[in-house]
């Protein structure tokens, strides 16, 4: 059954993307053409389609020995990636969600994560002293909480972005307590959405390639500035923060720029999982795949740094009895790489076969997705105007 919803939800996925380019040929020349493929992701996933047998295609090209991965032998299918995501959401997920898990558990998926906000007190999740939002919110942070943080960013104060990512700005807040008061329902935040139609503009010379980053070509942002801000700041905080976690990130079209919005299954929690790397530089020997129009001119490396292209954002975790939150939080925000390396964790339980060459995790894993977040490096742009959802 989840086998079947994955490949259904790859397919429309893939149709929604190709709408604006429905073929004029035979499909087996369209889907040969650069334009088939609108993203990494898409583009590897397509395999899924095809039958296959263990570490096919592209992954035993680049299984050589001038490949900085090995090709460690691993198992995946649908309901192990969903197991694995829930029991990440439950080691994030405060000390009563984290007691579900034997401590032996907890460790293996604690010691293949890089925090970019770090968890405060002891690292078992069972320990934490969570600081309250509002406690952090009287503490004399008040001017950069309600401006989305971007001045934090300017001033390179690094601990003060990790408090904001802990406890978001009360518009976040507020949205993270409507995502679980309606059990998850996709409706209730995407009614947050303000009605205005917003182009998506040709950045670092889309246009020009051919290339389309986002699913459509019109997009939405929040009614709430202040969610807006919070989503750039977002952004950037893993472009500033990433290397204190050994990761060089850049915010640009072959890297990161987007990521996906969803409602955790069970418990409704709200989170983005946001994927960088997105189109490495073709290279005959290391990254040998033509990924499309997209690709052209990209020097982003293919190298082990791919194994952190997966990084995962959640929402504070509100106290709720029923569809009623109170003013308590059962978790704080987090922000956190998971590391898919070969031979880890994530990489045995989250990362499909058909896509490991990219290390993607696959966002349905971790609950019901339903929309892209989008940052554009627009020049002169505010950061809220850099934010395109579709």
């Amino acid at each position: 059954m989840a086998k079947g919803r994955r490949l259904f939800t790859l397919m429309t996925a893939l149709v929604s993307s190709l709408c604006f380019a429905l073929p004029t040929s035979s499909s087996s020349s369209f889907i040969s053409s650069p334009a088939f493929f609108t993203s990494t992701t898409l583009r590897a996933e397509a395999a899924a389609a095809a039958p296959r047998s263990p570490r096919i295609g592209a992954t035993k090209i680049l299984a050589t020995s001038s490949s900085p991965f090995s090709d460690s032998a691993k198992s995946h299918d649908d309901d192990v990636g969903i197991k694995c995501a829930a029991d990440v959401l439950a080691v994030l997920g405060g000390k009563e969600a984290a007691a579900s898990l034997n401590a032996s558990r907890a460790h293996q998926l604690l010691s293949d994560m890089r925090f970019l906000a770090p968890l405060q007190g002891s690292s078992l999740p069972t320990q934490h002293l969570i600081q309250s939002i509002t406690e952090i919110h009287e503490s004399g942070s008040k001017a950069s909480l309600k401006s989305g943080g971007m001045e934090l960013l300017k001033q390179g104060n690094h601990n003060n972005m990790q408090r904001l990512i802990r406890s978001p700005p009360s518009a976040v807040a507020e949205l993270a307590k409507v995502a679980v008061e309606w059990a998850g329902e996709p409706e209730a935040v995407l009614a947050k959405l303000s009605p205005t139609i917003y182009p998506v503009p040709d950045v670092e010379g889309t246009a020009a390639d051919q290339c389309q980053l986002a699913k459509n070509t019109s997009a939405r942002r929040f009614a709430a500035e202040e969610i807006n801000k919070y989503m750039a700041f977002l952004f950037e905080a893993i472009h500033v923060l990433g290397p204190s976690a050994g990761f060089n990130v850049s915010l640009s079209r072959y890297d990161l720029f987007h990521g996906h919005m969803f409602t955790a299954y069970n418990t409704g929690r709200l989170g983005i999982l946001f994927h960088s790397r997105e189109y490495p530089e073709f290279d005959k020997t290391n990254f040998p795949i033509n990924l499309g129009y997209c690709q052209r001119g990209s020097d982003v490396p293919y190298d082990a740094s791919m194994n952190l292209r997966n990084i995962l954002w959640l929402a504070p975790m509100p106290a709720c009895n029923g569809h009623q939150c109170s003013n308590k939080w059962l978790a704080p925000g987090a922000l956190v790489i998971l590391d898919a390396h070969p031979g880890g964790v994530y990489y045995k339980e989250l990362v499909p076969e058909w896509v490991d060459v990219v290390r993607t995790i696959y966002e349905g894993d971790f609950g019901q997705v339903f929309i892209d977040v989008n940052y554009f490096n627009v020049a002169n742009a505010a950061p809220e105007a850099r934010i395109f959802l579709c």
